[in-house]
C-alpha cells in the first residue's frame, strides 16, 4: 500500500533491469520464503475486492501528473490488501509489467510492504500489496492530531528504512523512485515499512520522475537520469523531515548546517527528548546524503552503521512509542460459533446458526403472542412470521425480506430475531446499509445481545469499515463472555 504521488520510471542506471535477481537468503529474521504468495489476480477478483473500484475505497490519489490510484480492497477470507491501479498509459506492455511486478514480488523482508500480486488484463495494470492499517509517515509527522512523533520513533524510522534500502540494494534493486514520507507506512504493530510500489520502473517514456515532497536529486536535473546514489539523496530528505517535522529544501538545510546552526533544524516539539550529540550525528548524516556530487554520498551500509547505534529504546514497541491503540486480538476460542462465522464472513455458517438458534433469545415473546392468538391481527402476524421463517429457511431471501417487513409493520412488540433475520437477508441481497440498520434495531430490542453485535460487524465488514467491524466483534465477544459467566453463577 502507499500514497503514490509519482509515476515510477524505467530510467538508465546501474540498476540493470535485465540483471537476474539474487535468490532470497534465509538469513533468520530478515527474509521469508522467496516469492511467497505472489500471484496473478483476475480482474474480476480485484473489482469485487474494491466494490467495482468504488471511490469510497480510495486511500490515495496521485493527481494530474501521476494519475494512479490506491484502493483498499478485501479478498476472499477477509484479507485486506492495497491495490494500486495505474493509468492506462503507464504500462503499454502487459508482459513487461508482469515481469517487473514478479521481480519486485520476490522481495520479502520485515522492513518492506510485501507485493503479493498483480493483474494485467486489457488496459488494466494493477499491483496488490499488503495493507498497512496505521497510515503514512506524512500523516504522523506533518498532520498529527494527538501527539507529535517522539524522538525515539523518528530514530527507529530512520534505522528501519535504512534496513529496507540495504536489503533492496543487496537484492539488486538499487533504484527506488521518489522516496518520500508518503512511501513509508506503518503496520499493525506500528512498525514503519517501505512501500514496494516505489521499486517498480515505469516503461512509458524512460524519464518520468516526480519529486513532490522528496525534492529532485541534482543529477536528475543535470542528466535526466536516476542512479542508486539518488536514493541516498532522497533518504537525506527523509532525515530532514524527521529532524524538523516539516519540509525543508535541501539547499536551505545545507546552508543552516554549514553555518554551524544545525540545531536550528530541530522540531521544537522534540525539546528535551534527545541528546544533542545524537541529533548532531543525524544532521551530519543528512548532510552527507545531500551532497550534490553523487560519489560523495554514503552507501546503505554506512547509513546502517550511523543510525542503528542511536536507537536507545529498542525494547519498547513501536505502537507504544507512537501512542497508537493496539487492537486487542480476539482469539477464536473467545468468540462464539456465530462470532467466528461473522469474523470469517462465512455466510452459510451464519445462516445455519441463525436457523438453529431460532427465537430462543426472546424470552416471553411466544407467551405474549399466545395470549392474544385468537385475534385477527395476531393470526395475521403469526402467518407473516411463518411465511418469513419458511422463506428464510429455504434461502429465499427476497421473500423473507417481504414477509418480515410486513411483520415488523404490524407487530406490537418489536422482535430482535426478526430484525436479525431480515438483516441477514439484506446482506444476502447486497443491501449492506439496510442490513446494518436492522442489526442496530436488533440491538435496540435486546441491548446486550451478542447476535446483534456480530451481525453489525458482518455488515460493517461488507461496507469496508474494518476498524468499526472489529469493535463490534469485540463488543459481541464481551457480551458472550458476560452471558457465560452469569450462567455459571
Amino acid at each position: 500500500m502507499g500514497c503514490l504521488h509519482s509515476k515510477t520510471a524505467n530510467l538508465p542506471s546501474s540498476d540493470d533491469p535485465s540483471a537476474p535477481t539474487k535468490p532470497e537468503s534465509v538469513n533468520g529474521d530478515q527474509v521469508e520464503q522467496e516469492n511467497q504468495n505472489f500471484k496473478e489476480f483476475d480482474l474480476t477478483e480485484l473489482r469485487k475486492a474494491t466494490n467495482g473500484f468504488s471511490p469510497s475505497c480510495i486511500v490515495s490519489e496521485g493527481g494530474e501528473k501521476a494519475p494512479n490510484v490506491v484502493y483498499r480492497g478485501k479478498l476472499e477470507g477477509n484479507h485486506l490488501v492495497a491495490i494500486k491501479r495505474f493509468s492506462r498509459q503507464s504500462w503499454p506492455d502487459a508482459q513487461q509489467f508482469v515481469v517487473e511486478a514478479t521481480g519486485v514480488g520476490k522481495l520479502r523482508n520485515k522492513r518492506l510492504v510485501s507485493l503479493i500480486g498483480c493483474c494485467a488484463e486489457g488496459d488494466e495494470r494493477l499491483l496488490v500489496a499488503e495493507y498497512m492499517p496505521n497510515d503514512t509517515l506524512s500523516k504522523h509527522l506533518f498532520h498529527w492530531e494527538k501527539q507529535p512523533l517522539p524522538w525515539e520513533m523518528r530514530v527507529r524510522i530512520a534505522d528501519y528504512i535504512a534496513q529496507a534500502l540495504d536489503h533492496c540494494y543487496n537484492e539488486n534493486r538499487k533504484i527506488y523512485h521518489d522516496l518520500n514520507a508518503y512511501r513509508i507506512l506503518f503496520d499493525e504493530e506500528g512498525d514503519p515499512r517501505l512501500s514496494t510500489f516505489g521499486l517498480m520502473k515505469n516503461s512509458r517514456d524512460g524519464k518520468s520522475y516526480s519529486t513532490n515532497l522528496a525534492y529532485t536529486p541534482p543529477e536528475f536535473l543535470r542528466t535526466g537520469r536516476v542512479i542508486p546514489e539518488s536514493v541516498i539523496f532522497s533518504y537525506g530528505t527523509i532525515l530532514l523531515d524527521l529532524l524538523s517535522g516539516k519540509h525543508i529544501p535541501p539547499t536551505h538545510a545545507l546552508d543552516i548546517i554549514r553555518g554551524k546552526n544545525a540545531l536550528l533544524l530541530m522540531d521544537s516539539s522534540l525539546e528535551g527528548q534527545y541528546e544533542s550529540d545524537d541529533a548532531t550525528k543525524l544532521v551530519e548524516l543528512a548532510s552527507k546524503c545531500l551532497q550534490s556530487e553523487a560519489k560523495e554520498r554514503p552507501d546503505t551500509k554506512f547509513l546502517l552503521s550511523a543510525v542503528a547505534p542511536l536507537q536507545k529504546k529498542e525494547e519498547v514497541a513501536s505502537h507504544v512509542l507512537m501512542g497508537l491503540p493496539k487492537n486487542a486480538v480476539i482469539l477464536p476460542t473467545m468468540l462464539s460459533p456465530l462470532g467466528k462465522a461473522c469474523s470469517k464472513m462465512d455466510l452459510a455458517a451464519v445462516h445455519d446458526i441463525l436457523l438453529k438458534t431460532g427465537y430462543k433469545d426472546e424470552e416471553g415473546a411466544e407467551n405474549e403472542l399466545s395470549f392474544q392468538e385468537w385475534t385477527q391481527q395476531v393470526q395475521e402476524m403469526l402467518n407473516m412470521k411463518k411465511f418469513g421463517d419458511i422463506a428464510f429457511r429455504d434461502k429465499d431471501f427476497k421473500n423473507s425480506i417481504e414477509y418480515y417487513s410486513k411483520l415488523v409493520g404490524i407487530m406490537p412488540v418489536p422482535s430482535a430475531t426478526v430484525f436479525a433475520r431480515r438483516a441477514f437477508s439484506y446482506l444476502m441481497t447486497d443491501q449492506q446499509e439496510l442490513a446494518l440498520r436492522d442489526a442496530m434495531q436488533a440491538q435496540v430490542c435486546i441491548p446486550e445481545w451478542p447476535t446483534a453485535f456480530y451481525l453489525q460487524a458482518l455488515a460493517l465488514s461488507k461496507l469496508g469499515m474494518e476498524s468499526d467491524a472489529q469493535d463490534m466483534l469485540s463488543d459481541g465477544a464481551a457480551y458472550d463472555a458476560k452471558r457465560q459467566n452469569s450462567w455459571r453463577c
